[in-house]
């Protein structure tokens, strides 16, 4: 008789074993993450130097030259990396289907084998269908080698052969090793294949894209120590009715996180957008309430940014508090200051804060426009439409600086503001205000109220 096949379950997050299920992972606490499988033999492929070099050395004595950049072509993807593409680097592109992860690199490939051999590996699309989307795009791309594999044993060996400065790999979802019997996209497959692929970047010198899969919580799939073995990690948003997409970096060891680049998709492609503020504002006809202009800053770029809001009188007894783009719990630590340090309530007003774009505003610099425009939706009184504004809101009522004061009010004054409310702290120095722009320092938020209103 032949026994029954021995199952596990393992944790797509943390990569945890168990021997039954259960609805917690118990070594990281993740919900619904475990997953039957049934155990394959570990990998018995040599891994070599992880990073190249081995040997203990002390640490005054390790080379410490800069990392070789080149750039892609594209100055929004330069931003985000940090300044371009780091040799050897392994970036991990994440977003939701269809959002032009492909499209993006498939162009970025075609730019940069003209100047250096760059292999595209895709193991969810045929050659035809690669090559059927370069014609829609335009993208010639003669240098540029393309690869329909699963197996990572082949990638690999076409890689040793091509040798390539650059190589996607589009998705390591797909991909599957010979060594290990589970199925492509499983814990331990992704894993085992990230590994091979950044050894492989590590020592070689490819600058290596890995296009990943994301869950319908917008997370990428996978084991999580998948974005720990990385150098960088973007992720690709959209607004659904938006033609924008923004490419975020979220861990980067060579340059900022945070750092933001903003494309246009298009029928031809994916164009770059070289003043996003100007998408993000909204220049109104006629002055309307609850309409106020912010200052944000995504990594080095500062952004102009509408704020909107609209309070209404609310049949429930515990009204709404919603945001788009905002954090919810910051909105109603904000309306119970201007409640106490500002003698104005909502408690029995819906309130609803919208930033326009797109956009995901997670500095607290948003601290004082929010409520602006709060007090401008709740008096019915539209905010001066030459008006721009930032700065963080304490909960003693108090308005605190913010970082990079100076190069906010820059970006105002380029856009054409004349006047900006900011923190006392914030204000600058004589001589080096913009040249045009009147500024206001307030401390407390009560200034601030009566400033505007």
């Amino acid at each position: 008789m032949h026994s029954k096949a021995h199952t596990v379950f393992i944790c797509h997050d943390c990569g945890a074993r168990a021997a039954k299920w259960s609805g917690q992972c118990p070594e990281c606490g993740a919900w619904n993450s475990l997953a039957q499988t049934t155990p394959s033999k570990p990998s018995t492929r040599p891994f070599g130097h992880y990073a190249g070099e081995c040997g203990v050395k002390p640490l005054a004595e390790v080379a410490r030259t800069d990392e070789m950049r080149f750039a892609t072509g594209s100055a929004e993807l330069d931003r985000v990396l940090g300044g371009g593409l780091v040799q050897g680097s392994v970036v991990l592109l994440g977003g939701d289907p269809g959002i032009g992860k492909s499209t993006l690199l498939l162009e970025t490939m075609a730019r940069l084998s003209g100047n250096a051999p760059a292999l595209y590996v895709t193991g969810e699309e045929s050659l035809r269908q690669v090559a059927l989307r370069a014609k829609r795009l335009g993208v010639r791309g003669e240098g540029l080698q393309v690869l329909a594999e699963t197996a990572l044993e082949a990638i690999l060996a076409t890689a040793e052969e091509q040798r390539p400065a650059v190589m996607v790999v589009d998705s390591v979802q797909t991909l599957h090793g010979a060594a290990l019997g589970s199925a492509p996209g499983s814990v331990a497959q992704v894993r085992d294949c990230a590994a091979h692929l950044v050894r492989f970047a590590k020592q070689t010198g490819t600058a290596v894209f890995l296009v990943g899969h994301v869950t319908k919580e917008g997370q990428l799939a996978g084991p999580r120590v998948l974005e720990h073995m990385v150098d960088t990690v973007l992720y690709f948003e959209s607004d659904s009715a938006s033609r924008f997409r923004l490419l975020r970096a979220v861990k980067n060891r060579f340059g900022a996180v945070n750092e933001l680049g903003v494309f246009a998709m298009t029928d031809s492609g994916l164009r770059e957008v070289k003043n996003p503020s100007a998408i993000f504002l909204t220049r109104h006809g006629v002055p309307v309430a609850g309409s106020g202009i912010m200052v944000t800053r995504e990594g080095t770029r500062p952004l102009l940014v509408e704020v909107q809001a609209l309070v209404a009188g609310s049949p429930l007894t515990h009204p709404r508090r919603v945001t788009v783009g905002l954090d919810g719990t910051r909105l109603a630590m904000l309306l119970a200051v201007l409640h106490r340090h500002g003698g104005i309530c909502t408690s029995t007003d819906d309130v609803f804060v919208n930033v326009v774009g797109g956009v995901r505003v997670s500095e607290t610099a948003s601290d004082l426009p929010v409520l602006m425009a709060v007090l401008s939706s709740l008096r019915d009184r539209p905010i001066a439409q030459d008006w721009v504004m930032f700065g963080e809101l304490g909960l003693a009522g108090e308005i605190r600086p913010v970082p990079n004061g100076e190069e906010r009010l820059q970006e105002a004054a380029k856009h054409g503001f004349k006047r900006a409310l900011v923190p006392a702290n914030n204000k600058p120095r004589r001589g080096r205000s913009p040249s045009g722009l009147g500024i206001v320092a307030v401390e407390r938020l009560d200034q601030a109220v009566n400033t505007l209103f």
